[in-house]
């Protein structure tokens, strides 16, 4: 099979975005969980929180090394396979991007190295403190990506300037850009998705703690704080994807159309395909379930109200139906799992029998890949289905490709990136599961004082500061 300069350039350029994005939703994800740890530990003494809080800072530390080493690749594909696309957004992305840098990656750096190893060396309010900074840091550096994003899908604040190749988008409302028709419901959803991940994260290594019996102490709050907030996101999501949904349907109808396989526009009301093959040439959706009028009554509030299908699009300008509908499709129906599996978990929780539920023990071990494709999934169907707009009605993606650079030249770094990225992730997992096996550090001894009031052991670390010593194992250790 051959493929084209500019197939090619896009398949190196999801391959570099798709493998960074396994790291970042892990690292948002953790380090608000990280903060309510701490947060826990502070306000009960409880030091399995701080147990466990140690813990998930070592896997942090880690996803955030390859993310920031697989993050930097994609700016330099922006230069030399997108040279075009870069000359056009040149202007709103370097604002967004140095942003970026300036009010995000300092501050998640500046503190990551006191919320990695300065448990020892400052105070617990402190080390609290630090690990607020490195998860504001963390949101903060996804949301100016999203909003870098989020401008190419719905693009305002702008003018064009120049003509012909050298037109490009200069800034002239800096608030309009960063707070463009999509940006902040895109962004919420992202952090939604990131919030999943981390849970259903920490919740896999534990459940296979329980099932192990070891650390189960450690294991059953780790996972207890997890599923709560893997329950409250998964049915956040719900909601505010069903939101996003109805500014798609506004803002890009034709990627809404073929997200839903929505061909033909109609009179009536507009069916909700849950299940099928959208088949482009006959334009319908084969082997369909539909429920009649539903998707008019989520986009209108009204069953009978049409919904502009593809139709009413030219056909150059057609998004690739088939995989914008089973990747939207699939994100969705992996979105009600984690509603049903967090729910259950909830349930047995509130019973009291929830870690002697093997079976649902090893469900959520097994589980932990789902929420990254779920993830993936939701890029996938944004990003194919604004096809085949690089930047949404102003810049088609065959127009945004370098001049200079060959196939030969793009197909052979392609593969170079395959072979580097594999070995990073075989190193990744190698390092992960180290840590895992290791498992976390036993908890420290509280202080104890002597008939005369002074403590026995001078500079143990408690909730306001110090330093401390270790017990001999972990109480929740088989």
């Amino acid at each position: 099979m051959h493929l084209d300069l500019l197939t090619l350039a896009r398949l190196q350029f999801a391959l570099t975005i798709m493998f960074h994005y396994l790291f970042p939703p892990l690292t948002i994800g953790l380090g608000g969980l990280i903060v309510w740890l701490e947060a826990l530990f502070l306000r009960s003494g409880d030091r399995q929180y701080e147990q466990a809080a140690r813990f998930w800072t070592k896997i942090f530390g880690v996803s955030f090394a390859l993310g920031v080493a697989t993050g930097i690749v994609m700016e330099f594909e922006f230069g030399t396979n997108w040279a075009a696309y870069s000359r056009f957004v040149g202007d709103v992305f370097g604002s967004a991007l140095a942003a970026e840098g300036i009010f995000a990656f300092f501050l998640e750096s500046g503190f990551l190295a006191v919320l990695v190893f300065g448990w020892e060396k400052v105070s617990a309010r402190a080390h609290f403190f630090a690990a607020c900074m490195v998860a504001l840091g963390a949101i903060f550096s996804s949301v100016w990506i999203v909003v870098a994003n989020s401008w190419q899908q719905t693009p305002a604040g702008f003018h064009l300037v120049g003509q012909g190749m050298n037109t490009r988008a200069e800034i002239t409302d800096f608030w309009a850009m960063v707070f463009n028709p999509s940006s902040v419901g895109r962004l919420v959803h992202v952090l939604i998705g990131a919030y999943i991940l981390a849970a259903f994260f920490v919740m896999s290594i534990s459940a296979y703690y329980v099932l192990k019996g070891r650390h189960l102490d450690f294991a059953r709050k780790s996972f207890t704080a997890a599923l709560v907030l893997g329950a409250v996101m998964s049915v956040a999501a719900l909601a505010q994807g069903d939101r996003q949904a109805r500014n798609v349907a506004t803002t890009q109808p034709a990627k809404l159309a073929a997200m839903e396989g929505h061909f033909e526009t109609g009179q009536g009301g507009s069916p909700l395909y849950v299940a099928g093959l959208p088949d482009e040439k006959e334009q319908r959706v084969k082997y369909a379930l539909a429920v009649p009028g539903l998707l008019s009554f989520l986009v209108h509030g009204h069953a009978q109200a049409p919904v502009r299908g593809l139709d009413q699009v030219p056909r150059q300008d057609w998004p690739p139906v088939a995989l914008t509908f089973h990747a939207f499709h699939l994100m969705v129906g992996l979105g009600f799992l984690f509603i049903l599996l967090t729910g259950l978990g909830c349930y047995f929780r509130w019973r009291g029998t929830l870690f002697e539920k093997r079976w649902l023990m090893a469900i959520f071990v097994a589980a932990v890949p789902l929420p990254y494709l779920a993830n993936q999934l939701g890029w996938v169907t944004a990003e194919v289905g604004r096809q085949p707009w690089i930047v949404y009605g102003l810049l088609r993606t065959s127009d945004g490709l370098s001049e200079a650079v060959s196939r030969g030249q793009t197909l052979g770094s392609m593969l170079m990136f395959v072979l580097i990225y594999g070995l990073l992730f075989a190193v990744w997992l190698r390092v992960l599961n180290d840590k895992i096996q290791r498992g976390p550090e036993p908890v420290q001894a509280p202080p104890t004082t002597t008939a005369s009031g002074l403590a026995e052991v001078s500079g143990l670390r408690t909730g306001t500061g110090g330093a401390s010593l270790t017990s001999p194992g972990d109480a929740g250790e088989a």
